[in-house]
């Protein structure tokens, strides 16, 4: 059986697609503006998640943020990408996707110098089934109020992922 490396999608600055790349070789220092997706998982009771990435991730390792990012493969659906990704990180099954920053776009650098340079359209959806993380993703997870997140976020910014930093800021306009 051959494995097929991951592709995600290079863009151009106006955000059209122009091309492919190995997801394996595109975060660098010098890392090319591509597709991602971020979505933000709320329970019945309008708890929102918050994960912590795995100590083994590549990027932001050990930081906390939003349920789960990612990057749709060359001509998959966005919101396919976004229920495959719920249910490859968390375990989860996501009904209705509501677009909350449909053009969020982010570049950011982490502390050993790689890279994050998306556009990224953020995403939110009601889960309520039980939660089954996938240890290579999420080091950890709690459902918090969303005041509280605003508050631990604006308290100390650095123990979370920039991108969500940014997401939340947007979202308080």
């Amino acid at each position: 059986m051959t494995v097929v490396a991951e592709e995600v999608v290079l863009l151009a600055e106006d955000g059209t697609p122009v091309g492919t790349a190995p997801k394996a070789t595109v975060h660098t220092r010098d890392t090319a503006l591509h597709l991602a997706f971020s979505c933000h998982l709320f329970d019945p009771t309008g708890l929102v998640l918050v994960t912590r990435r795995a100590l083994s991730k590549a990027t932001w390792p050990g930081v906390w943020t939003n349920a789960f990012c990612g990057h749709p493969l060359p001509d998959e659906p966005l919101e396919d990408a976004v229920r495959g990704r719920a249910v490859h990180e968390l375990g989860v099954n996501v009904g209705e996707l509501q677009p909350l920053l449909p053009d969020f776009r982010y570049r950011a650098t982490d502390a050993s110098g790689i890279v994050e340079n998306e556009v990224c359209p953020v995403f939110r959806a009601v889960v309520t089934d039980t939660l089954e993380p996938n240890p290579d993703e999420v080091a950890e997870w709690r459902w918090v109020e969303p005041d509280a997140l605003r508050r631990a976020v604006d308290a100390a910014p650095f123990a979370f992922s920039p991108w969500l930093v940014l997401q939340l800021q947007q979202l308080e306009r």
